[in-house]
């Protein structure tokens, strides 16, 4: 498999990965004063729910969703969310948040024996429909984004939305391949939850 260039400490401005489509969302804060952070927490997303390739997450993330567009949208309506990264299908990578600030990815959460992940986490959406497998070039470059976020965070746990928040969420789900995210970043088995 094609690596990705190791990009230079001075590449990243302010939280800012220079190789992601960047799409400014309005919904974010400071982190917490001393947040170290550590921990990358893998999502799934699609909207409606099962449709690809769309503009319907971007638009979701900077609060430009029309609610009237599909039925589903009326169960969502009014919902301020963001994570800093969005993976589509064809393993293209979009920002929204720089990793510097806080996203609001992931609700009420605790893992690692502290709650609010938000305060010390990267969020990552996947394109993808919980417990559906998701493809090759989002494995590629969710692996190559992994390593990156390494080189600038202390990085020292990955872990699902299903696990940081257990009854309440379940993606990315059963078809996520946590072992071959393992194989191809440089976490340990220590890093991941017990699967």
């Amino acid at each position: 498999m094609p690596q990705l260039p190791r990009l230079s400490e001075n590449s990243w401005l302010q939280g800012w990965n220079p190789q992601a489509l960047r799409l400014d969302s309005p919904n974010f804060g400071p982190r917490p004063a001393g947040a170290c952070i550590d921990l990358v927490v893998i999502h799934s997303i699609s909207l409606p729910p099962g449709h690809y390739g769309g503009h319907e997450v971007q638009d979701l993330f900077t609060n430009r969703l029309d609610w009237a567009a599909h039925p589903y949208f009326e169960q969502i309506r009014g919902l301020q969310v963001s994570a800093h990264f969005y993976i589509r299908r064809d393993g293209s990578l979009w920002q929204f948040v720089s990793c510097d600030e806080r996203a609001w990815h992931a609700g009420a959460s605790h893992y690692r024996g502290r709650s609010n992940c938000n305060d010390d986490s990267i969020g990552i959406e996947l394109e993808g429909l919980e417990g559906e497998p998701f493809e090759d070039a989002q494995y590629f470059c969710l692996s190559a984004l992994c390593r990156d976020l390494q080189q600038h965070y202390p990085i020292a746990h990955v872990a699902g939305h299903e696990h940081i928040a257990p009854g309440r969420k379940f993606d990315p789900g059963a078809g996520f391949d946590w072992t071959r995210l393992q194989t191809a970043s440089n976490f340990s088995a220590q890093s991941f939850p017990k699967l």
